[in-house]
C-alpha cells in the first residue's frame, strides 16, 4: 500500500505494514533468525551508531516485526509502535521510558490488576510516588496532580467496572500540567477508539486481545505520537528486553487483518446481550459503553464508534450466585483475557484482580459479585440460550432455554 494513499481505517488493517518490503508479498513472510550478517565491517558500525539501513539482533529489531509495528502505528494515528512480549511488557516499557527517582503517576482506579499492582507496589519500591484515581471524575484527576507528575495513566473503557473516561479532557489536564497522557485502548481496539487523536500522547495494548483475536499469542504494543519520543523507548525496549517475537509478530498481523470485520460483529453481539441481561430479574446492574444507562454514555458515544465486546453484571445473590453461574455455562467458556472470538466468562474479585486486594478492588468499584464476560463472535442468540440456562442456575432453578431467549 503506497503511502501517499489515504485508506479508511477497514483497508489499512488489511494492508498496513507491509508496503516496505522488498519482495511485496501478499502476507509478510518470518524472519525467524536470533541475528543479522553485516555486508562489511564499516556496514556493522554504521548500524551501531545508528546510521544506515539494516538489522542486527532481532532483539533489537525484525523485518516481521517492523510489519506489525507500522500496521499498527499506522492504525492508531501514531508515529512509530512497539512490539512487546505482553500487554505488561509493554506497560512497564513505558513507565522505564517516561519516570525516574522522584516522579509521580496518577493512574486510573479501574484498570487491569496487574498494571494496578505495577503501579501502586512496584513504581513506590523506584522511588516513583503513585496516586489512583477514578478518571472519569475530571475535578479528581486535577485535584491529583502534582509538580512532578511526568504520566497521567487512563484506562479506557476501565476494567473491569466499564467506567469511561473522556480522552480529550484527561489530555488537556496532563498537558496543562507538563505530564503525557498514557491510555490503554485494549478494550476498545483502533478501530473503535483512537486515544492519539483526542490529544493522548502514548498508547498501549495488550495483543494479546483484540488486535490478535484468536487467543494464541501473548504480546503488547507501544504506540507513540511523536517520533521524537521513539528513541527513548526503543533503548528502554531493548535493555528491558521483553520483545515480541517474529512467530507471535506474523500471528497478530494476521489477526489485525480481520479486526475490523470482528469488532462489528463483537459489538452487534455484546449490545443484544446487554441489553437481554439488563431486562433479567437475575441481574441487579449492567455496565456497558453502549447502553444509555451506562454513566458516560454520552462520552463514550463521543469518542468511540462502538461499544465493544466487554460487558459486566452483577447478580441478586452476589458471590454464590455467580459461582453457580459460571459453573453453568456450557458454550461460554470460563477463563481470564478476552478479545478473542470465543465468549469467555469469569470472577474479577477472585481472578483478574485478585491482586489488587479487597481495598484497592472496593475503591475500583470491583464488588465481590461482579462478573464479567467477554462477548465473542458466535451466534448470539446461542450465547443468550447459554446465559439464560446458567442464570437459573444461578438463581437455584432448574429451566430450560427460555422461550422469550429469540426475541431479545
Amino acid at each position: 500500500m503506497s503511502s501517499d494513499m489515504h485508506m479508511a481505517i477497514d483497508t489499512i488493517a488489511v494492508h498496513g505494514g507491509i508496503d516496505k518490503l522488498q519482495f511485496l508479498p501478499a502476507v509478510p513472510p518470518i524472519y525467524q533468525t536470533s541475528t543479522f550478517g553485516f555486508e562489511s565491517a564499516e556496514h556493522g558500525a554504521q548500524l551501531f551508531a545508528g546510521r544506515g539501513e539494516g538489522y542486527i539482533y532481532t532483539r533489537m529489531g525484525n523485518p516481521t516485526v517492523d510489519a506489525v509495528e507500522r500496521a499498527i502505528a499506522t492504525l492508531e494515528g501514531g508515529a512509530r509502535a512497539l512490539a512487546c512480549g505482553s500487554g505488561m511488557a509493554a506497560i512497564h516499557t513505558t513507565f522505564g521510558a517516561l519516570l525516574k527517582a522522584g516522579d509521580h503517576i496518577v493512574c486510573s482506579e479501574a484498570v487491569y490488576g496487574p498494571t494496578c499492582t505495577l503501579v501502586t507496589k512496584f513504581l513506590p519500591t523506584y522511588g516513583i510516588e503513585a496516586t489512583t484515581v477514578d478518571t472519569s471524575d475530571l475535578d479528581a484527576v486535577r485535584a491529583a496532580m502534582r509538580p512532578n507528575t511526568k504520566v497521567l495513566y487512563v484506562e479506557t473503557p476501565g476494567n473491569p467496572t466499564l467506567v469511561v473516561s473522556d480522552l480529550a479532557e484527561t489530555a488537556r489536564i496532563a498537558h496543562e500540567a507538563g505530564a503525557k497522557l498514557v491510555v490503554d485502548n485494549t478494550f476498545m481496539s483502533p478501530i473503535l477508539q483512537q486515544p492519539i487523536r483526542h490529544g493522548a500522547d502514548i498508547v498501549v495494548h495488550s495483543l494479546t486481545k483484540f488486535l490478535n483475536g484468536h487467543a494464541d499469542v501473548v504480546g503488547g504494543v507501544i504506540v507513540v505520537k511523536d517520533e521524537n519520543d521513539y528513541p527513548q523507548f526503543r533503548k528502554t525496549l531493548n535493555h528491558f528486553g521483553g520483545v515480541l517475537p517474529p512467530f507471535e509478530s506474523f500471528l497478530v498481523h494476521r489477526g489485525i487483518k480481520t479486526l475490523s470485520l470482528r469488532m462489528a460483529r463483537h459489538c452487534e453481539n455484546a449490545l443484544k446481550i446487554a441489553e437481554y441481561l439488563e431486562g433479567h430479574d437475575q441481574v441487579e446492574w449492567v455496565r456497558y459503553p453502549w447502553l444509555k444507562s451506562h454513566p458516560q454514555y454520552e462520552i463514550s458515544r463521543k469518542q468511540c464508534t462502538g461499544g465493544g465486546a466487554v460487558i459486566s453484571f452483577g447478580l441478586r445473590g452476589g458471590v454464590e450466585a455467580g459461582r453457580r453461574m459460571m459453573n453453568a455455562v456450557k458454550l461460554c467458556m470460563l477463563a481470564v483475557s478476552l478479545g478473542g472470538v470465543e465468549t469467555l466468562i469469569q470472577h474479577p474479585a477472585s481472578m483478574t484482580h485478585a491482586s489488587m486486594g479487597a481495598e484497592a478492588r472496593k475503591k475500583a468499584g470491583i464488588d465481590d459479585g461482579m462478573v464479567r464476560i467477554s462477548v465473542g463472535i458466535e451466534d448470539a442468540d446461542d450465547i443468550i440460550a447459554d446465559l439464560d440456562q446458567a442464570l437459573a442456575a444461578a438463581a437455584g432453578k432448574t429451566a430450560e432455554c427460555a422461550s422469550h431467549v429469540a426475541a431479545t
